[in-house]
């Protein structure tokens, strides 16, 4: 019997769509929504996951979409996903990384935590340490951090951005390098197959880098869809870091280059 795919498939209300259509609708879908995932595509047309993936396949060979680790999403090198979708994008993953994360870093430390969706999650964990030193350029960690009263939060100064509540600008960046910490966590906005760390804000990738400079060990903490993905900044290279935490293993190519200048690879399973 030939694939029930193969010409046709289910749409949402149950009628027919041609293949034509189904790629047109996942585009709209990805270029509303920013990332999707393969299984929620695949549920929402009633279609094989392989199907799906022969879906993007094609359109990223059209240039109309950009292949993740699980999913697609825009081709956009100028223009992040919107906070508030970006906080429940991966929420899971991030989370069980976040615990990760957590476990590997002791009571009485001194700590760097930069802007990210991912380290907001770390820092919900973190909350239930003892005795820690955190400094931050995001409202929402420090918020979340104070709750615990034997946890010394203590925030940069710089403008406040709108969107996320994270703080930017060379007050920030003055602000940090005061300070020379045990631990400096960062998210990322895309990891390129050579190492590169990409960003989309050059603001927040510079206090980034005042981060990475000033902590004796840098953990970048990162979900697997932003292996791959593109942006516009560049912050630096995963051989600067000193151990990635995730929820997927990298792509080879990735985990070859980590492997050759000692980065440690935690995956949350």
């Amino acid at each position: 019997m030939p694939d029930r795919d193969s010409e046709k498939s289910i749409g949402t209300k149950g009628k027919h769509a041609s293949v034509k259509t189904r790629h047109k609708q996942i585009v709209d879908l990805v270029r509303e929504r920013g990332f999707i995932a393969i299984g929620v595509l695949a549920e929402k047309f009633k279609v094989t996951p392989q199907t799906v993936r022969r879906d993007i396949n094609t359109l990223c060979d059209l240039g109309l979409l950009q292949r993740h680790h699980g999913g697609a999403g825009p081709v956009l090198s100028t223009e992040n996903v919107d906070y508030t979708d970006r906080k429940i994008l991966c929420l899971r993953e991030k989370q069980i990384i976040a615990r990760l994360v957590a476990q590997n870093i002791p009571n009485k430390s001194s700590l760097f935590i930069n802007m990210g969706t991912t380290t907001e999650e770390v820092a919900k964990v973190l909350v239930k340490h003892d005795k820690l030193r955190v400094i931050t350029n995001n409202l929402n960690v420090a918020k979340t951090l104070s709750v615990n009263n034997n946890i010394e939060v203590i925030i940069s100064g710089g403008i406040v951005r709108h969107k996320d509540c994270g703080i930017v600008g060379e007050a920030a960046i003055d602000f940090i390098r005061q300070f020379k910490v045990d631990y400096g966590i960062i998210g990322i906005s895309g990891v390129d197959k050579d190492g590169t760390l990409l960003d989309f804000d050059y603001r927040e990738v510079t206090a980034a880098r005042s981060i990475i400079e000033n902590s004796r060990k840098v953990f970048l903490v990162t979900d697997h869809t932003k292996f791959g993905r593109n942006a516009m900044v560049r912050l630096g290279n995963i051989r600067e870091v000193d151990a990635m935490f995730t929820n997927k293993m990298p792509p080879s190519e990735l985990v070859e280059i980590m492997q050759h200048n000692d980065v440690e690879l935690h995956v949350a399973e």
